[in-house]
């Protein structure tokens, strides 16, 4: 499998999953509610924070719906887009503050005034939303960055993912792909995570899971798959506003799915072999297993019979599964049944 970089992170065949925290709209316009979400990832253990690239005026009209009506100030889903939107100062400052958290800064562009704004931010990878796999402008834009384009297939047929990836890297570029459900929140059992695997073996390229479902789960079930990119939103607390919060994860829940990271990272790099463990574990073993022993008190001459003999703890004298052995032996000495039998008991 091929593998890509973003910025300084290869991403791809083995390497750790990258882990994005999608910020969206969770800020709802609020450009210090945007910086804490900068601090919140970083603490969580992403390696990566999303945002969205919304100019109003270059992708959207007054005959845009609302996807869900949620807002109570916004007439219009062009008001909406409007006030979602930050200076070209103020993305610097976030593209800053990310740096300064050590993480990777992206946003999704949905124009390509917005490519051209990121872009002057030294943005290391493009990602194109679920709904815009049909915009062949946004692509080139993006493209002509020479950066790597990570593609979202919530919409999208086989035939048109197909489709994508090659008029992708047809551009000139590398390319990752999520697969994703456009559904908000997605149910369990629409995750769709056997696609990841499809989609990493029919285009030869990293592949991921971006997810809806609001629940730490299905992530965890992509990475333990062996997942090479990780997407959910993330929000402060479920009780918040905003259309994407049910479909988003708490940054307790997030940090969940980072250290589930490093667990499965620690799991698949120590391959265990069974011999060398039971090996180790001999004192257990020998606490564990059981050892033959007399079922009643036997005087010394007595020639041992079925229903004479017994498994008992600990696993330390002579094995149970040696009964036959000893069946029609003649004791030495007398025994005792809270004694193990030992050799020199029998002739």
């Amino acid at each position: 499998m091929s593998t890509i970089k973003i910025g300084d992170r290869v991403v791809g065949d083995g390497a750790p999953a990258l882990l994005i925290a999608e910020v969206g709209q969770a800020h709802d316009g609020s450009l210090g509610t945007a910086h804490a979400f900068i601090d919140a990832a970083a603490e969580a253990g992403a390696d990566a924070i999303k945002f969205q690239t919304h100019i109003a005026a270059a992708e959207s009209t007054l005959d845009e719906e609302f996807r869900v009506k949620f807002s109570k100030q916004d007439a219009t889903r062009y008001d909406y887009w409007h006030r979602m939107e930050f200076s070209p100062e103020q993305w610097v400052g976030l593209a800053d503050h990310a740096k300064e958290k050590g993480l990777i800064f992206l946003s999704s562009a949905f124009s390509v005034a917005a490519v051209d704004l990121l872009d002057g931010l030294g943005h290391p990878a493009w990602k194109i939303g679920s709904g815009e796999y049909k915009s062949t402008d946004l692509m080139a834009a993006m493209a002509a960055t020479g950066k790597p384009i990570l593609l979202s297939t919530g919409m999208s047929r086989w035939a048109e993912i197909a489709e994508s990836a090659v008029g992708i890297r047809a551009l000139g570029v590398d390319l990752g792909l999520f697969q994703c459900t456009s559904r908000y929140p997605t149910p369990l059992d629409q995750v769709g995570l056997n696609v990841i695997d499809k989609l990493r073996a029919a285009h030869d390229c990293p592949a991921g899971l971006s997810d809806h479902s609001g629940s730490p789960y299905p992530a965890l079930a992509a990475l333990a798959r062996g997942a090479d990119m990780i997407e959910v939103h993330v929000t402060f607390d479920k009780r918040l506003f905003g259309p994407d919060v049910p479909a988003s994860l708490t940054f307790e829940e997030f940090r969940q799915v980072a250290d589930g990271r490093a667990a499965f990272a620690t799991m698949d790099a120590h391959p265990v072999d069974k011999d060398v463990v039971a090996d180790e574990l001999g004192t257990m073993r020998g606490l564990f297993t059981k050892s033959l022993a007399p079922t009643r008190a036997l005087a010394k001459g007595t020639v041992l019979a079925a229903d004479m003999l017994t498994a008992k703890k600990p696993g330390t004298g002579i094995s149970a599964t040696r009964m036959d052995e000893y069946i029609g032996r003649t004791l030495a000495d007398d025994v005792q049944p809270d004694r193990l039998l030992r050799p020199d008991d029998v002739k």
